[in-house]
């Protein structure tokens, strides 16, 4: 009978040790105060000023692609007319970002921009449904994608 309650408390003791961590991006993809959701993928970011310079710090999910590859996160600032005074853009790492799968990323923008401005994401990716292998990459045949949508800076 010990012998036996020895053995259920080692297999407990090594189940347990098989515990995952959180998912450290997903939940600040959770947190961040602004988000943007299409069928492709899922963005968070905040906005901060820094040194003269605005800086949009956020997440992007992968929600639709069996793979993503080569995302670009570009960020304008627009003016009252609609005219882009700033633009910067971003790239994420890693470079391919699978099916619900989760990374950072980071525009800086060489400007203020003020509460209540509007601001232009535009993200652009390549992506692989899996499958057709025509190219040789394994990734399937590609497809590029772009997608914009414009927001305004919070208040602090």
């Amino acid at each position: 009978m010990v012998r036996r309650m020895s053995m259920l408390l080692l297999i407990t003791a090594l189940l347990g040790a098989c515990a995952t961590y959180p998912d450290r991006t997903l939940q600040r993809l959770e947190t961040l105060p602004q988000r943007y959701s299409q069928f492709d993928a899922v963005m968070a970011w905040e906005t901060k000023t820094v040194g003269g310079n605005t800086v949009v710090d956020g997440v992007i999910r992968n929600i639709r692609y069996h793979v993503m590859y080569d995302v670009e996160i570009w960020v304008s600032v627009l003016d009252a007319a609609g005219k882009v005074r700033s633009r910067s853009v971003g790239y994420i790492v890693p470079s391919q970002l699978n099916l619900d799968q989760s990374t950072g990323f980071t525009v800086k923008l060489p400007m203020v921009a003020e509460p209540g401005t509007r601001l232009r994401f535009t993200y652009k990716y390549r992506a692989s449904e899996g499958g057709d292998d025509r190219f040789g990459s394994g990734l399937g045949r590609p497809t590029d994608w772009m997608q914009s949508f414009e927001t305004a800076v919070p208040a602090r």
